[in-house]
């Protein structure tokens, strides 16, 4: 049985179906979730059956694609409804999202992939962060989140906006305080001791703050649930990086709920609908279509377009699916007004709209009075598309770390989106696999990567073709990656021969359509990390990372990181080595009673260093990220002088 075969499954009837087993039943129900797994599964309609064993059956039953009630669970065993069984099945599906979209969209679109903003470090940057590096007790603020809202769903409707004096509710603070508590119990255990039970404290906590209004934080909690799933059952696309962004949007989000006020308030608390206003007339240049597979299983296209004045747009339609479905899905029709373009002929023609209603973040409503019909398309080399690429690749870079942030969900507006001239110089090794080293505009070196690994889609075939081409000039479009050194996933590009441009996620290239098909892939001298050297911002990073996967424990066994504070300290980053120091003795501070007994963990303490470090080294590494993109080929990389505080909090 394999997690997309069964229905997803709403949060709080997963936290109910656990928080209802005994005691001996909850130290079973990880072992349960297993060997379920391993059970045949079949599908009729809208139940789903899943053979227990030779003479009992487990059904979910899931009306309109999602289990919605625990009575929608049933099993047949002597036990039931008492039994494991349930609750392993619905430990077993993804969590469901139950939030409405609003009707002028006509389908559900994932977010795209974070993005970056900027911070340095500073002699006083421990005391904006509000720390006190003494290794007691955790500090009263572990940072906060970024100012900007992400976008969020929630079940009941609330305005997003906050009157300037307006603060959280005491249901609210009580639901924030609950995901904090979740989420530092995943720092304690570590993914190997984060099962069924702590995700399910995780759930009822995350369905609770969305009935509170609290739509932001509900979402990280539900996608710290899904990459610990992922990272539990071995999904070869798990990235520690991930459940670390996700996590300390979580625990950031949660602490800043009870301090903050009007504007702040809104942007803690995220949207809860996502608005569509009119937008009058529309002339739209298609500019490229990507695929969209999430780790919910939800799959489809999005399809960017432009208008006259610059501006881009996204008509997506993503639903539950999978890669299958967004390699279908580019072959349909756009669902807006009267066009029969499909997405991929939408990438590179024309739509003339009216009556059009747009989003915040650019996505075209399709209500029932938007009207458009298919008008001529523009060359990447042409009016007004050409504009996009005469801005220098160092601005390009700067726009999208003011706008995004790695702990906020990108505004959707193509902000994080590059567009360069590069000439490709080959393959370039490095620890996660190879990627592809180019030359753009001011002897910049930028390194382009693949956006999604899966080889049912075409990023990773087209990447090593073109890695066989050093010498071809290309235009290219490419999403930002926060790194110490300039990086972009690549996502289209104009056609090797001149012809037309590539999708490089659903269009294939042949060895034919290179400049020299016979040639080899060719792989460029080894890089730095950035034309400054590596910093040693990673070695407070790895012990960040290290938390994740393995807990408190991790940490709390080092027994002297003397050498790595004095390296750091060397390096010029001294809050990271203060950092470094108070993180690790909060890990191993247990207190004992007064007959010598080991008094529980401050797992409180603990978190809230966790998550200054987490916030601090991505503020850094973003800081060092644009100070690359203004860095020739072998100028020194200096750190913008930014209090950390601005871009922590």
């Amino acid at each position: 049985m394999n997690a997309a075969q069964l229905p997803p499954v709403a949060p709080e009837v997963t936290a109910t179906l656990v928080e209802g087993l005994s005691p001996r039943l909850r130290k079973r129900l990880d072992a349960a979730v297993t060997k379920l797994a391993a059970r045949p599964t079949h599908r009729d309609g809208d139940t789903t059956t899943i053979e227990v064993d030779d003479e009992t059956e487990l059904r979910l039953h899931a009306p309109g694609g999602v289990v919605a009630k625990v009575e929608d669970v049933t099993c047949g065993c002597l036990l039931a409804p008492a039994c494991v069984h349930r609750a392993a099945a619905a430990c077993a599906a993804p969590a469901a999202d139950l939030a409405p979209e609003p009707a002028e969209q006509a389908t559900p679109e994932a977010p795209g992939p974070a993005s970056a903003t900027a911070a340095a470090d500073g002699p006083d940057a421990a005391h904006d962060l509000g720390l006190n590096v003494a290794p007691a007790s955790g500090p009263d603020a572990a940072t906060g989140v970024a100012a900007d809202p992400a976008p969020g769903r929630a079940t009941d409707t609330v305005p997003d906006a906050a009157t300037p004096h307006e603060t959280a509710s005491p249901d609210q603070r009580a639901a924030a305080d609950a995901l904090w508590s979740a989420g530092a119990a995943v720092l304690e255990a570590g993914v190997d001791g984060a099962g069924a039970v702590t995700q399910s404290a995780l759930l009822r906590a995350a369905h609770t703050a969305r009935l509170r209004h609290l739509p932001r934080a509900a979402g990280a909690a539900l996608s710290v649930v899904t990459l610990l799933r992922a990272a539990r059952a071995g999904d070869p696309s798990y990235r520690t990086a991930e459940l670390v962004t996700v996590l300390a949007e979580l625990l950031g989000t949660a602490r800043r709920v009870g301090t903050a006020s009007g504007a702040e308030l809104a942007a803690v608390r995220g949207r809860v609908r996502r608005p569509y206003s009119p937008d009058g007339s529309l002339r739209l240049y298609g500019l490229f279509t990507e695929p969209v597979v999430t780790d919910s299983g939800h799959g489809g296209v999005r399809t960017w377009v432009a208008g006259a004045d610059g501006r881009l747009f996204t008509v997506g339609d993503v639903a539950p699916g999978g890669v299958g479905r967004a390699l279908g899905v580019a072959d349909r029709a756009v669902r807006l007004g009267d066009s029969a373009l499909t997405h991929r002929e939408l990438g590179r023609a024309g739509l003339a709209v009216s009556g059009a209603t747009v989003s915040p973040d650019g996505r075209l409503g399709a209500g029932k009075a938007v009207k458009a019909v298919t008008a001529r398309g523009a060359a990447w080399t042409e009016p007004p598309l050409a504009a996009l690429w005469e801005t220098p690749p160092a601005e390009q870079a700067a726009r999208s770390l003011r706008s995004t942030s790695r702990y906020v969900e990108p505004d959707g507006t193509g902000s994080d989106l590059l567009f360069l001239d590069v000439e490709l110089l080959g393959a370039v090794r490095e620890p996660g696999g190879a990627c592809l080293l180019a030359q753009c505009e001011g002897g910049v070196r930028v390194r382009l990567t693949v956006a999604d690994d899966d080889p049912a889609l075409a990023h990773r075939d087209n990447l090593a073709l073109l890695a066989a081409a050093p010498g071809t000039r290309l235009r290219i479009i490419g999403r930002l990656v926060p790194a110490t050194h300039p990086r972009l996933t690549l996502l289209a590009c104009t056609h090797p021969t001149g012809e037309g441009t590539v999708d490089l996620g659903l269009d294939r290239l042949r060895r034919a359509d290179l400049p020299h098909p016979s040639a080899p892939a060719h792989v460029a001298p080894p890089q730095p990390a950035g034309p400054g050297g590596p910093s040693p911002l990673y070695l407070l990073e790895r012990r960040v990372e290290q938390t994740v996967p393995a807990g408190r424990a991790a940490l709390g066994l080092l027994s002297d990181v003397t050498a790595e504070t004095r390296r750091i300290r060397r390096g010029g980053l001294p809050t990271a080595a203060a950092l470094l120091t108070a993180l690790c003795a909060s890990a191993a501070q247990r207190d004992r009673d007064l007959f010598g007994r080991l008094l529980p963990a401050d797992t409180d303490g603990f978190a809230a260093y966790w998550l200054a470090a987490a916030r601090y080294t991505a503020a850094v590494s973003e800081s060092l990220c644009a100070a690359a993109w203004n860095a020739t080929e072998g100028d020194p990389v200096a750190v913008p002088p930014v209090p950390v505080h601005e871009a922590a909090g």
